[in-house]
């Protein structure tokens, strides 16, 4: 399996990082091992979660997704096996977020109870805190750093200039330094990401783990129109995407996937994986025979037909 490096790291992952958004929520504890077990047996590395996952959840209060991981660690023995990355800074409730030093510390604490690990490979502010000096942020992952509790941090969601000002911060202040962001990226979702964030990116070799790899399940094929929405939990969120723009995307994915004996789903991840901004894309799956699927974009390589197709049918 091909590996990449995460920024100017020695951390290397495959190139596929599975979201594990869906543990506690829409995988259930047994399901959850049996997806983790599948993903790690077939040679990938890097598994995403974040500490509020799944508050969003009725009866749940976040921290339900990296509990499910670390049951797993403890029962598998894998631990060793897998880069970890999760967040911190999300809104758990009124009080609990944000990124100040206190708080980063006292968080990265519980996340890690919950993982049943003495470390996190990849420590990241899931979303910007303009009320917390970026000194003051930095100096807590500093800290966390030295201590060995994490080995590399990463930033998501925050605004180009906030990221170029962190990592400036970090270099002059001799602090940790984000190695990884993040973005929400895909076929249809281009613009910003192409325009304002890659450009950063590759220049300053910030590694690149996007997400909504598959615009909410449109780049599946699953949604072709209204009427398929209908009783779907994703609607609010798919119904965006149908544009004639997005059908011209769905129709490019259609006719390749028809040329590889492949679905629209492998083909958009793997024109995100031979992106050359990107290092890993996030995926999410609820069965070992959806996880499969998925994987095979790893190893499907692209022509340059191909990838230049899908460009010119997903242009903005």
């Amino acid at each position: 399996m091909e590996k990449r490096k995460l920024g100017n790291s020695a951390i290397e992952i495959a190139p596929l990082v599975f979201g594990g958004n869906v543990f506690g929520w829409t995988a259930d504890e047994a399901m959850t091992f049996r997806l983790l077990d599948a993903f790690t047996d077939a040679g990938f590395n890097a598994v995403d979660t974040a500490d509020v996952y799944s508050a969003w959840v009725p009866g749940n209060s976040g921290g339900e997704s990296e509990t499910a991981i670390g049951k797993w660690f403890k029962k598998s023995g894998k631990r060793d096996r897998v880069i970890l990355a999760t967040k911190v800074g999300a809104e758990l409730s009124k009080d609990p977020k944000g990124l100040s030093k206190k708080y980063i510390i006292a968080a990265a604490e519980a996340s890690l109870k919950r993982l049943q690990t003495d470390y996190i490979d990849l420590y990241q502010s899931h979303y910007d805190d303009p009320q917390t000096p970026i000194t003051e942020t930095l100096e807590a992952y500093d800290q966390l750093v030295k201590d060995g509790k994490v080995r590399i941090i990463g930033a998501s969601n925050f605004a180009v200039a906030r990221l170029e000002e962190s990592i400036k911060i970090s270099q002059q202040e001799k602090l940790a330094v984000y190695q990884t962001f993040q973005p929400e990226f895909n076929l249809f979702d281009r613009e910003d990401f192409e325009t304002n964030i890659a450009p950063f990116t590759t220049a300053n070799n910030v590694g690149v783990i996007s997400y909504f790899s598959l615009a909410s399940g449109f780049l599946s094929g699953k949604y072709r129109s209204k009427d398929d929405l209908q009783g779907s939990k994703r609607s609010g969120m798919v119904e965006k995407y149908l544009t004639a723009r997005g059908f011209s995307i769905l129709k490019a994915l259609d006719e390749i996937a028809a040329e590889y004996h492949s679905n629209p789903a492998i083909i958009s991840l793997s024109w995100l994986i031979a992106h050359p901004a990107v290092t890993a894309p996030i995926v999410s799956a609820t069965s070992p025979e959806q996880l499969k699927q998925l994987t095979d974009s790893a190893t499907l390589k692209l022509s340059e037909e191909a990838i230049v197709k899908l460009n010119k049918a997903s242009s903005w």
